[in-house]
Protein backbone atom coordinates (compact mmCIF):
# COMPACT_ATOMS: atom_id res chain seq x y z
CA UNK A 1 0.00 0.00 0.00
CA UNK A 2 1.39 3.38 -0.83
CA UNK A 3 0.20 5.73 2.07
CA UNK A 4 -1.01 8.94 1.18
CA UNK A 5 -1.38 11.72 3.72
CA UNK A 6 -4.63 13.42 3.18
CA UNK A 7 -6.64 15.12 5.89
CA UNK A 8 -10.21 13.91 6.91
CA UNK A 9 -11.69 16.89 6.45
CA UNK A 10 -10.40 16.96 2.34
CA UNK A 11 -12.21 12.97 2.31
CA UNK A 12 -15.57 14.40 3.59
CA UNK A 13 -16.13 17.55 3.95
CA UNK A 14 -17.81 18.41 0.83
CA UNK A 15 -20.56 20.34 1.53
CA UNK A 16 -23.82 19.77 -0.37
CA UNK A 17 -22.20 17.51 -3.13
CA UNK A 18 -23.57 17.11 -6.24
CA UNK A 19 -22.59 15.38 -9.29
CA UNK A 20 -22.95 17.40 -12.62
CA UNK A 21 -21.41 14.67 -14.19
CA UNK A 22 -21.05 14.91 -18.21
CA UNK A 23 -23.88 13.05 -19.44
CA UNK A 24 -26.37 12.43 -21.60
CA UNK A 25 -29.70 14.77 -21.91
CA UNK A 26 -32.01 11.87 -20.69
CA UNK A 27 -29.46 11.36 -17.85
CA UNK A 28 -30.14 12.67 -14.63
CA UNK A 29 -27.44 14.22 -12.00
CA UNK A 30 -26.97 12.95 -9.12
CA UNK A 31 -28.16 15.35 -6.59
CA UNK A 32 -29.21 14.00 -3.03
CA UNK A 33 -26.69 11.68 -1.02
CA UNK A 34 -27.25 11.05 2.31
CA UNK A 35 -25.41 13.02 5.06
CA UNK A 36 -24.13 15.10 2.46
CA UNK A 37 -21.31 13.27 1.75
CA UNK A 38 -19.63 11.61 -0.76
CA UNK A 39 -18.95 8.46 1.25
CA UNK A 40 -22.44 7.83 1.64
CA UNK A 41 -23.67 7.89 -2.37
CA UNK A 42 -25.59 5.15 -3.66
CA UNK A 43 -25.75 3.90 -6.84
CA UNK A 44 -28.81 4.39 -9.13
CA UNK A 45 -30.28 3.53 -12.36
CA UNK A 46 -30.09 7.38 -13.46
CA UNK A 47 -26.09 7.64 -13.51
CA UNK A 48 -25.46 4.32 -14.45
CA UNK A 49 -23.47 5.31 -17.28
CA UNK A 50 -20.52 7.70 -15.62
CA UNK A 51 -20.44 5.17 -12.76
CA UNK A 52 -19.74 2.25 -14.94
CA UNK A 53 -17.46 3.97 -17.02
CA UNK A 54 -15.63 4.86 -13.91
CA UNK A 55 -15.32 1.59 -12.90
CA UNK A 56 -14.47 -0.08 -16.39
CA UNK A 57 -11.50 3.20 -16.66
CA UNK A 58 -10.14 1.49 -13.18
CA UNK A 59 -10.20 -1.81 -13.48
CA UNK A 60 -8.75 -1.32 -17.03
CA UNK A 61 -6.43 0.61 -15.82
CA UNK A 62 -5.69 -2.50 -12.77
CA UNK A 63 -5.48 -5.00 -15.80
CA UNK A 64 -2.83 -2.98 -17.41
CA UNK A 65 -0.48 -2.65 -14.53
CA UNK A 66 -1.03 -6.36 -13.50
CA UNK A 67 0.13 -7.18 -16.92
CA UNK A 68 2.94 -4.89 -17.22
CA UNK A 69 4.21 -6.35 -13.72
CA UNK A 70 4.22 -9.56 -15.08
CA UNK A 71 5.85 -9.04 -17.98
CA UNK A 72 8.68 -6.66 -16.34
CA UNK A 73 9.91 -9.73 -13.98
CA UNK A 74 8.78 -12.90 -16.71
CA UNK A 75 9.82 -11.24 -20.18
CA UNK A 76 12.02 -8.16 -20.22
CA UNK A 77 12.58 -5.10 -18.55
CA UNK A 78 13.44 -1.79 -19.71
CA UNK A 79 14.46 -3.46 -23.10
CA UNK A 80 17.07 -6.32 -21.85
CA UNK A 81 17.01 -9.29 -19.87
CA UNK A 82 13.85 -9.87 -17.48
CA UNK A 83 14.14 -8.43 -13.82
CA UNK A 84 13.65 -12.42 -12.79
CA UNK A 85 16.74 -13.01 -15.01
CA UNK A 86 18.82 -9.87 -13.66
CA UNK A 87 17.90 -10.57 -10.06
CA UNK A 88 18.96 -14.18 -10.35
CA UNK A 89 22.43 -12.84 -11.96
CA UNK A 90 23.17 -10.46 -9.03
CA UNK A 91 22.85 -7.48 -12.09
CA UNK A 92 21.46 -3.98 -11.49
CA UNK A 93 19.85 -2.39 -8.68
CA UNK A 94 22.97 -2.51 -6.36
CA UNK A 95 22.82 -6.40 -6.45
CA UNK A 96 26.59 -8.07 -6.51
CA UNK A 97 26.36 -11.16 -4.66
CA UNK A 98 23.70 -13.72 -4.06
CA UNK A 99 23.78 -12.18 -0.29
CA UNK A 100 22.51 -9.29 -1.45
CA UNK A 101 19.62 -10.50 -3.01
CA UNK A 102 18.97 -12.31 0.24
CA UNK A 103 18.89 -9.63 1.90
CA UNK A 104 16.86 -7.07 -0.08
CA UNK A 105 13.81 -10.63 0.25
CA UNK A 106 14.53 -9.88 3.83
CA UNK A 107 14.50 -6.24 3.67
CA UNK A 108 11.16 -6.51 1.99
CA UNK A 109 9.90 -8.59 4.75
CA UNK A 110 10.72 -6.15 7.21
CA UNK A 111 9.21 -3.32 5.52
CA UNK A 112 5.98 -5.07 5.00
CA UNK A 113 5.94 -6.39 8.90
CA UNK A 114 6.68 -2.78 9.48
CA UNK A 115 3.93 -1.14 7.45
CA UNK A 116 1.01 -3.45 8.97
CA UNK A 117 1.82 -2.79 12.55
CA UNK A 118 3.29 0.62 12.40
CA UNK A 119 1.30 2.17 9.32
CA UNK A 120 -2.12 -0.33 8.31
CA UNK A 121 -3.27 -0.88 12.21
CA UNK A 122 -1.32 1.53 14.50
CA UNK A 123 -2.11 4.60 11.99
CA UNK A 124 -5.53 4.49 12.97
CA UNK A 125 -5.35 2.95 16.55
CA UNK A 126 -3.59 5.96 17.42
CA UNK A 127 -5.80 8.24 15.86
CA UNK A 128 -8.56 6.37 17.86
CA UNK A 129 -6.70 6.87 21.09
CA UNK A 130 -6.38 10.59 20.30
CA UNK A 131 -10.25 10.29 19.92
CA UNK A 132 -10.00 10.96 16.51
CA UNK A 133 -12.66 8.88 15.66
CA UNK A 134 -13.72 10.15 12.28
CA UNK A 135 -10.07 10.58 10.81
CA UNK A 136 -9.51 6.73 12.66
CA UNK A 137 -12.21 5.49 10.90
CA UNK A 138 -11.27 6.63 7.72
CA UNK A 139 -7.31 5.63 7.87
CA UNK A 140 -8.75 1.88 7.85
CA UNK A 141 -7.27 0.56 4.33
CA UNK A 142 -9.78 -1.58 2.94
CA UNK A 143 -12.78 -0.72 5.04
CA UNK A 144 -15.59 0.06 1.85
CA UNK A 145 -15.33 -4.15 1.44
CA UNK A 146 -14.40 -4.61 5.65
CA UNK A 147 -11.18 -6.80 4.01
CA UNK A 148 -8.85 -5.38 6.18
CA UNK A 149 -8.08 -8.16 8.65
CA UNK A 150 -7.71 -10.40 5.29
CA UNK A 151 -5.37 -7.51 3.51
CA UNK A 152 -3.26 -7.31 6.40
CA UNK A 153 -2.98 -11.46 7.16
CA UNK A 154 -2.07 -11.85 3.44
CA UNK A 155 0.37 -8.93 3.50
CA UNK A 156 2.30 -11.33 6.75
CA UNK A 157 1.52 -14.47 4.64
CA UNK A 158 3.58 -12.63 1.81
CA UNK A 159 6.63 -12.79 4.25
CA UNK A 160 5.83 -16.22 4.98
CA UNK A 161 5.57 -17.61 1.07
CA UNK A 162 9.39 -15.31 1.16
CA UNK A 163 10.74 -17.20 4.07
CA UNK A 164 9.52 -20.66 3.49
CA UNK A 165 10.17 -20.32 -0.66
CA UNK A 166 6.89 -21.33 -1.73
CA UNK A 167 2.78 -20.50 -1.84
CA UNK A 168 1.20 -23.73 0.01
CA UNK A 169 2.80 -22.96 3.86
CA UNK A 170 5.42 -25.73 3.29
CA UNK A 171 9.19 -25.02 3.88
CA UNK A 172 10.71 -25.68 0.38
CA UNK A 173 14.31 -27.58 0.44
CA UNK A 174 15.67 -24.57 -1.03
CA UNK A 175 14.40 -21.37 1.34
CA UNK A 176 15.88 -19.40 3.84
CA UNK A 177 14.05 -20.69 6.69
CA UNK A 178 16.05 -24.59 5.42
CA UNK A 179 19.31 -22.58 5.12
CA UNK A 180 18.84 -21.07 8.95
CA UNK A 181 17.39 -24.08 9.90
CA UNK A 182 20.41 -26.45 9.05
CA UNK A 183 23.05 -23.77 10.50
CA UNK A 184 20.82 -22.68 13.84
CA UNK A 185 17.10 -24.08 14.36
CA UNK A 186 16.52 -22.44 16.99
CA UNK A 187 16.67 -19.27 15.16
CA UNK A 188 14.76 -20.62 12.58
CA UNK A 189 11.57 -21.60 15.08
CA UNK A 190 12.02 -17.94 16.01
CA UNK A 191 11.17 -16.40 13.34
CA UNK A 192 8.53 -19.34 11.95
CA UNK A 193 6.89 -18.41 15.28
CA UNK A 194 7.03 -14.59 15.02
CA UNK A 195 5.01 -14.68 11.16
CA UNK A 196 2.69 -17.17 12.72
CA UNK A 197 1.87 -15.25 15.72
CA UNK A 198 1.52 -12.09 13.64
CA UNK A 199 -1.09 -13.40 11.35
CA UNK A 200 -2.58 -15.19 14.20
CA UNK A 201 -3.28 -11.51 16.33
CA UNK A 202 -4.54 -9.79 13.47
CA UNK A 203 -7.20 -12.34 12.21
CA UNK A 204 -7.85 -11.90 16.07
CA UNK A 205 -9.10 -8.74 15.68
CA UNK A 206 -13.05 -8.50 15.83
CA UNK A 207 -14.91 -8.09 12.40
CA UNK A 208 -14.22 -5.57 11.26
CA UNK A 209 -11.61 -3.67 11.95
CA UNK A 210 -13.01 -0.34 11.46
CA UNK A 211 -15.66 -0.76 14.24
CA UNK A 212 -12.80 -1.91 16.85
CA UNK A 213 -10.12 0.24 16.78
CA UNK A 214 -9.75 0.61 20.25
CA UNK A 215 -10.37 -3.18 21.13
CA UNK A 216 -6.74 -4.56 22.94
CA UNK A 217 -6.48 -7.06 19.83
CA UNK A 218 -5.73 -4.31 17.77
CA UNK A 219 -2.87 -3.36 19.87
CA UNK A 220 -1.66 -6.71 20.16
CA UNK A 221 -1.62 -7.12 16.47
CA UNK A 222 0.78 -4.31 16.27
CA UNK A 223 3.03 -5.17 19.18
CA UNK A 224 3.23 -9.10 16.93
CA UNK A 225 3.87 -7.42 13.84
CA UNK A 226 6.94 -5.48 15.72
CA UNK A 227 8.25 -7.71 17.04
CA UNK A 228 8.43 -9.56 13.78
CA UNK A 229 9.53 -6.81 12.40
CA UNK A 230 12.54 -6.86 14.53
CA UNK A 231 13.43 -10.40 14.51
CA UNK A 232 13.76 -9.82 10.90
CA UNK A 233 15.60 -6.95 11.01
CA UNK A 234 17.84 -7.84 13.67
CA UNK A 235 18.00 -11.58 14.39
CA UNK A 236 18.02 -12.98 11.20
CA UNK A 237 20.12 -10.46 9.36
CA UNK A 238 22.46 -10.01 11.69
CA UNK A 239 22.90 -13.97 11.94
CA UNK A 240 23.50 -13.91 8.05
CA UNK A 241 25.95 -11.51 8.00
CA UNK A 242 28.05 -13.35 10.76
CA UNK A 243 27.30 -16.72 9.88
CA UNK A 244 26.46 -16.61 6.24
CA UNK A 245 28.52 -14.34 4.23
CA UNK A 246 29.92 -16.62 2.20
CA UNK A 247 26.84 -19.09 1.15
CA UNK A 248 25.49 -19.14 -2.15
CA UNK A 249 21.96 -18.83 -2.09
CA UNK A 250 21.24 -19.22 -5.98
CA UNK A 251 18.94 -21.93 -5.77
CA UNK A 252 17.12 -20.53 -2.75
CA UNK A 253 17.07 -17.19 -5.09
CA UNK A 254 15.89 -19.45 -7.98
CA UNK A 255 13.25 -20.92 -5.84
CA UNK A 256 11.84 -17.33 -4.58
CA UNK A 257 11.64 -16.07 -8.12
CA UNK A 258 10.15 -18.95 -9.44
CA UNK A 259 8.18 -20.73 -7.06
CA UNK A 260 7.14 -17.66 -5.29
CA UNK A 261 7.40 -13.86 -6.98
CA UNK A 262 6.37 -15.45 -10.65
CA UNK A 263 3.55 -17.41 -9.76
CA UNK A 264 2.11 -14.63 -7.63
CA UNK A 265 2.14 -11.50 -10.62
CA UNK A 266 0.96 -14.40 -12.77
CA UNK A 267 -1.63 -15.08 -10.30
CA UNK A 268 -2.49 -11.18 -10.28
CA UNK A 269 -2.58 -10.39 -14.05
CA UNK A 270 -4.96 -13.49 -14.58
CA UNK A 271 -7.06 -12.38 -11.54
CA UNK A 272 -6.85 -8.64 -12.75
CA UNK A 273 -8.17 -10.01 -16.19
CA UNK A 274 -11.15 -11.55 -14.34
CA UNK A 275 -12.06 -8.77 -12.38
CA UNK A 276 -11.81 -6.43 -15.46
CA UNK A 277 -14.12 -9.11 -17.50
CA UNK A 278 -16.86 -8.61 -14.83
CA UNK A 279 -17.11 -4.84 -14.47
CA UNK A 280 -17.49 -4.49 -18.13
CA UNK A 281 -20.49 -7.36 -17.99
CA UNK A 282 -21.79 -5.14 -15.18
CA UNK A 283 -21.50 -2.06 -16.99
CA UNK A 284 -23.25 -3.69 -20.06
CA UNK A 285 -26.30 -4.97 -18.34
CA UNK A 286 -26.16 -2.86 -14.38
CA UNK A 287 -27.73 -5.47 -11.56
CA UNK A 288 -27.80 -6.25 -8.08
CA UNK A 289 -25.79 -9.77 -9.06
CA UNK A 290 -23.42 -8.09 -11.26
CA UNK A 291 -22.25 -5.71 -8.59
CA UNK A 292 -21.34 -8.91 -6.00
CA UNK A 293 -19.68 -10.41 -8.89
CA UNK A 294 -17.42 -7.59 -9.02
CA UNK A 295 -17.13 -7.63 -5.65
CA UNK A 296 -15.66 -11.64 -5.62
CA UNK A 297 -13.66 -10.79 -8.60
CA UNK A 298 -12.09 -7.90 -6.48
CA UNK A 299 -11.37 -10.07 -3.47
CA UNK A 300 -10.18 -12.10 -5.05
CA UNK A 301 -7.65 -9.93 -7.39
CA UNK A 302 -6.92 -8.28 -4.10
CA UNK A 303 -5.31 -11.67 -2.87
CA UNK A 304 -2.06 -11.46 -5.27
CA UNK A 305 -1.31 -8.12 -4.91
CA UNK A 306 -2.00 -8.07 -1.03
CA UNK A 307 0.60 -11.35 -0.66
CA UNK A 308 3.17 -9.59 -3.02
CA UNK A 309 3.66 -6.96 -0.55
CA UNK A 310 7.28 -8.58 0.85
CA UNK A 311 8.64 -8.13 -2.59
CA UNK A 312 7.90 -4.71 -3.26
CA UNK A 313 11.24 -3.84 -5.14
CA UNK A 314 12.67 -3.52 -8.33
CA UNK A 315 9.63 -2.68 -11.06
CA UNK A 316 6.46 -2.76 -8.76
CA UNK A 317 8.38 0.14 -7.07
CA UNK A 318 10.52 1.57 -9.90
CA UNK A 319 7.63 2.21 -12.54
CA UNK A 320 5.04 3.34 -9.37
CA UNK A 321 3.17 0.49 -9.90
CA UNK A 322 2.61 0.44 -6.41
CA UNK A 323 1.06 3.57 -5.73
CA UNK A 324 -0.55 3.02 -8.78
CA UNK A 325 -2.80 -0.02 -7.60
CA UNK A 326 -2.85 0.57 -4.36
CA UNK A 327 -2.81 4.25 -2.99
CA UNK A 328 -4.66 5.01 -0.03
CA UNK A 329 -6.33 6.81 1.73
CA UNK A 330 -8.92 7.87 -1.49
CA UNK A 331 -8.90 11.06 -2.85
CA UNK A 332 -12.66 11.46 -2.50
CA UNK A 333 -12.89 14.99 -3.69
CA UNK A 334 -11.02 14.06 -6.69
CA UNK A 335 -13.16 11.17 -7.60
CA UNK A 336 -16.02 13.59 -7.02
CA UNK A 337 -14.72 15.86 -9.60
CA UNK A 338 -14.12 13.02 -12.13
CA UNK A 339 -17.46 11.90 -11.82
CA UNK A 340 -18.40 15.93 -12.74
CA UNK A 341 -16.18 15.63 -15.49
CA UNK A 342 -15.93 12.42 -16.91
CA UNK A 343 -12.10 13.27 -17.14
CA UNK A 344 -10.73 9.77 -17.67
CA UNK A 345 -7.54 11.16 -18.73
CA UNK A 346 -6.83 12.49 -15.25
CA UNK A 347 -6.37 9.03 -13.75
CA UNK A 348 -3.08 8.25 -16.37
CA UNK A 349 0.54 9.53 -16.43
CA UNK A 350 3.01 9.44 -18.68
CA UNK A 351 7.13 9.84 -18.78
CA UNK A 352 8.91 8.40 -16.23
CA UNK A 353 8.22 7.78 -12.39
CA UNK A 354 8.84 10.13 -10.05
CA UNK A 355 7.85 10.05 -6.71
CA UNK A 356 6.81 12.85 -4.30
CA UNK A 357 8.95 13.65 -1.06
CA UNK A 358 7.68 12.46 2.36
CA UNK A 359 8.39 15.90 3.12
CA UNK A 360 7.87 19.53 1.33
CA UNK A 361 6.58 19.66 -2.39
CA UNK A 362 7.99 18.05 -5.20
CA UNK A 363 8.36 18.68 -9.03
CA UNK A 364 5.11 19.27 -10.53
CA UNK A 365 5.77 15.97 -12.84
CA UNK A 366 6.07 14.17 -9.01
CA UNK A 367 2.39 15.79 -8.36
CA UNK A 368 0.80 15.51 -11.58
CA UNK A 369 1.27 11.67 -10.96
CA UNK A 370 0.33 11.39 -7.50
CA UNK A 371 -2.93 13.37 -8.42
CA UNK A 372 -3.67 10.75 -11.20
CA UNK A 373 -2.74 8.14 -8.42
CA UNK A 374 -4.81 9.06 -5.98
CA UNK A 375 -8.12 8.48 -8.50
CA UNK A 376 -7.59 4.36 -9.46
CA UNK A 377 -6.50 1.46 -8.00
CA UNK A 378 -8.05 -1.36 -6.27
CA UNK A 379 -9.68 0.97 -3.67
CA UNK A 380 -11.36 3.49 -5.47
CA UNK A 381 -12.85 0.03 -7.51
CA UNK A 382 -13.71 -0.60 -4.17
CA UNK A 383 -15.29 2.26 -3.23
CA UNK A 384 -17.15 2.27 -6.63
CA UNK A 385 -18.22 -1.66 -5.50
CA UNK A 386 -18.55 -1.77 -1.86
CA UNK A 387 -20.69 -0.33 0.98
CA UNK A 388 -20.72 -1.13 4.35
CA UNK A 389 -18.70 -4.34 3.93
CA UNK A 390 -21.26 -5.52 0.92
CA UNK A 391 -21.68 -5.05 -2.76
CA UNK A 392 -23.26 -1.80 -3.43
CA UNK A 393 -26.89 -2.50 -4.99
CA UNK A 394 -29.10 -0.59 -7.50
CA UNK A 395 -31.10 1.67 -5.49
Amino acid sequence: MKKRAFLAAGLIAFGAVTFNACKDDDEETLANIDDSTAINAEYTSAYAKQWGNYMRTVASLLKTDAENLYAYWNDSYEGGDSYAKRFLSHTGAGFQSSKDCVEQIIDGCVDIANEVGDSKIGGPVEKWSENNKEEAVLAVESWFSWHSRVDYSNNIASIKNAYFGSLDGTVNANSISKVINGSDATLDAKVTAAIQNAQAKILAIPQPFRNNLGCSEAREAMTACAELRDILDEDLKNYIDENLADYNWDAVLSQYVNNVVLPTYKSLKEKNAELFNAVVAFQQSPSDEGFSKCADAWIAARTPWESSEAFLFGPVADKGLDPNMDSWPLDLKGIIKIFNTASWGELEWSGEYEEMPEEGEGSQHAQDIESAQNLRGFHTLEYLIFKDGKARTIH
